[in-house]
């Protein structure tokens, strides 16, 4: 994926959060712009599998050289896996955001919390 590039599979929040459904399950991770933002990530923190996350709502932290920011669940449900890859090598998100750098698993996220999600147009838009 080419840099400052969007998948148009993936659903999109203002915070820079992306949502990909798979089967059961919806893949979480931040952007290419947050990362490209961020600089090179040192430190994530991610919740514990069976953690209950609120869309909208914090779920962790991400840490650069630049800054701390704080991790914004696109969708309400359990946390039903987390990317411990991520965890012991933060620099997998500035890698690959959207392969090896995703960071949890959210599973019964309602369809109506899915469809209120940003398309990849209304994402990049709102970029500027």
């Amino acid at each position: 994926m080419a840099n400052g590039e969007y998948p148009k599979d993936l659903k999109y929040t203002k915070d820079h959060e992306w949502a990909k459904q798979g089967g059961a399950s919806i893949q979480v991770g931040v952007t290419w712009h947050a990362q490209d933002a961020l600089g090179s990530v040192v430190y994530v923190e991610l919740p514990k599998v069976g953690t209950e996350v609120k869309a909208g709502a914090q779920f962790g932290v991400i840490e650069s050289t630049k800054a701390v920011s704080e991790l914004y669940a696109p969708l309400s449900g359990k946390v039903s896996k987390v990317n411990d890859a991520v965890v012991s090598n933060p620099a997998l998100v500035n890698e690959a955001p959207y392969g090896g750098g995703w960071l949890i698993e959210i599973e019964g996220a309602s369809a109506a919390e899915w469809d209120a999600l940003l398309d990849v147009d209304t994402y990049v838009k709102s970029l500027g």
